[in-house]
């Protein structure tokens, strides 16, 4: 037994290092105060940067190395901040996706996250009865579903369009997917994936020409989710 207890320190302090990089890289930046616990499941995040037009309270302040400054708070990073980086890397003059075409976006993903996170089934909801607060939840998440359910069927299954114009020479050598605007739109909103992961995931090149084609098949699929028919917003 002493034999093996080198060995378990070993792997003890291995394991302690690891820790210690996991935590290292889940670690928050010093605008966001210590009420935010650092967590390495949270994921990639942002830091929402808000414009206020009147006087914080004193508590809305935090002391850090540059001096007294407005406390951040963080947000998931999605695949739409990753987008927005690309751009800004690039130093394109435009934007991918218009901030109206973002919100939809995101709120798709909010819709369908807070719709599944309490497996309750709509069928069992339309069939229950009751009063009271109840009532106001059932309202409230009978209200949701119905949003939810108007932006699937703007967003239609129909093929994107702007795909199909390119010529099957130009598409790949690998069997190729029909990427429908249902698929597209869940893979970037709900999966956070880029326009390159979507089209290497279906077998397409991911050419210049073909992510042009996919971003405005995205941005035609998130015009309607808004209300959009005929102009695009971006």
């Amino acid at each position: 037994m002493a034999a093996a207890d080198p060995e378990i320190k070993d792997r003890m302090a291995i394991e302690a290092q690891r820790c210690r990089v996991m935590m290292a890289a889940a670690a928050l930046p010093e605008e966001c105060g210590d009420e935010i616990a650092p967590s390495p499941a949270r994921g990639g995040f942002v830091l929402e940067r808000f414009r206020h037009l009147e006087e914080g309270r004193d508590d809305e302040f935090i002391q850090t190395s540059k001096g007294y400054v407005r406390r951040l708070p963080v947000r998931r990073a999605d695949a739409f901040d990753a987008m927005i980086a690309a751009a800004l890397r690039a130093k394109r003059d435009e934007m991918p996706l218009s901030y109206g075409q973002i919100a939809i976006g995101r709120r798709y993903h909010d819709l369908v996250e807070m719709l599944s996170s309490d497996g309750t089934k709509l069928s069992q909801l339309q069939g229950s009865t009751g009063s009271g607060d109840n009532g106001g939840w059932m309202d409230r998440r009978l209200a949701l579903s119905a949003e939810l359910a108007g932006m699937r069927r703007r967003i239609g299954n129909g093929v994107a369009m702007a795909v199909r114009r390119i010529r099957p020479s130009d598409r790949g050598s690998k069997a190729r997917g029909t990427i429908t605007d249902r698929v597209l739109v869940d893979m970037v909103c709900l999966q956070g994936r880029g326009i390159k992961a979507i089209l290497l995931a279906h077998g397409w090149q991911d050419d210049g020409r073909n992510k042009k084609a996919l971003r405005e098949a995205l941005s035609a699929s998130l015009d309607r989710m808004m209300g959009y028919r005929a102009e695009k917003s971006s």
